[in-house]
């Protein structure tokens, strides 16, 4: 039996999808219903309430692996990154009461103590108390990651749909590399059977510079907003005006700092196997059709 934080949310749905194929029981710890379950009675929800570490423990209990997915994307009504750390922490030491034999955390590639990004910084500290924890674990690092329920990718492929204009910020050059939730998924399970401590980046075997991205959406969706190139600040005024519209918040500073940067690809040897272009053009006729919300979908 191995247990998923998140599985009804969108990391963790694709490590449970796959550990039902391969005939595993799956638990998860969530903040969402068991009637919102995508796997109806097949995995059994326990909350994921961090403020009662020996009800978290006891949801653990009889674990092999524990695949962590939980984290938020940016900081909000009172939770910020350092408490989502805090909270990390907690879980770990209910997983090591409960005699979970294995964690995987999922992470984020160029996670780092010395990121100017509070994200990223906050993942490797999260990284640190899992290695710290005194379980056996893997740390996956995702790129860009693609599949049914991402943000980025489906919200560029909304504006794309609807506005007369997409603006790319700056050069448009820096370096995007999109993998697949299930290739992620898949190096999650192989790593759970492994014994030594590891660290894995999850990439893509595409590499693309952000406005390379942008127009291979376009003509995949035959969007027809004009590409044009303008500031961050800018950038930023113009996702806040849209905000009303999505309903939630479209780009943090934040985001569109680390995506300038080219934080979401990696240096290694790419590991997923899923071609990108090829899941954009199954998806042509649905892709960017709503905004994907996180008020709708909330993380962990």
């Amino acid at each position: 039996m191995d247990v998923v934080t998140g599985a009804f949310s969108f990391t963790g749905r694709y490590v449970a999808a796959r550990l039902l194929e391969l005939g595993r029981e799956v638990r998860t710890l969530t903040r969402r219903a068991q009637s919102e379950s995508p796997f109806g009675d097949r995995v059994r929800a326990a909350p994921l309430d961090f403020a009662d570490q020996p009800a978290l423990a006891e949801s653990l209990r009889g674990a092999d692996t524990l695949y962590n997915t939980y984290w938020i994307r940016f900081p909000r009504a009172g939770l910020t990154f350092e408490q989502a750390t805090a909270n990390t922490r907690t879980l770990l030491e209910a997983a090591a009461a409960a005699g979970v034999r294995r964690v995987v955390q999922l992470s984020v590639t160029n996670a780092s103590a010395d990121s100017p990004f509070p994200y990223f910084r906050e993942k490797a500290a999260v990284e640190a108390a899992v290695a710290e924890s005194g379980l056996s674990f893997a740390i996956v690092r995702p790129t860009l990651l693609f599949g049914t329920g991402e943000v980025l990718v489906n919200n560029v492929a909304w504006l794309l749909r609807r506005s007369p204009l997409f603006l790319v910020p700056g050069s448009g050059c820096y370096l995007v590399q999109p993998v697949a939730a299930e290739d992620v998924a898949e190096l999650c399970v192989e790593a759970a059977s492994s014994t030594e401590d590891s660290v894995i980046e999850a990439a893509g075997p595409d590499v693309f510079t952000f406005e390379e991205l942008v127009r291979l959406v376009r003509a995949v969706i035959h969007g027809r907003a004009a590409i044009v190139h303008g500031s961050p600040r800018l950038t930023l005024a113009l996702c806040r005006c849209l905000e009303p519209l999505a309903g939630d918040t479209v780009l943090t500073r934040d985001e569109l700092g680390s995506l300038m940067a080219s934080l979401l690809a990696a240096e290694s040897r790419p590991l997923g196997a899923r071609r990108f272009e090829e899941w954009l053009t199954a998806r042509r006729d649905s892709l960017g059709t709503s905004f994907a919300s996180d008020l709708r979908r909330p993380w962990g």
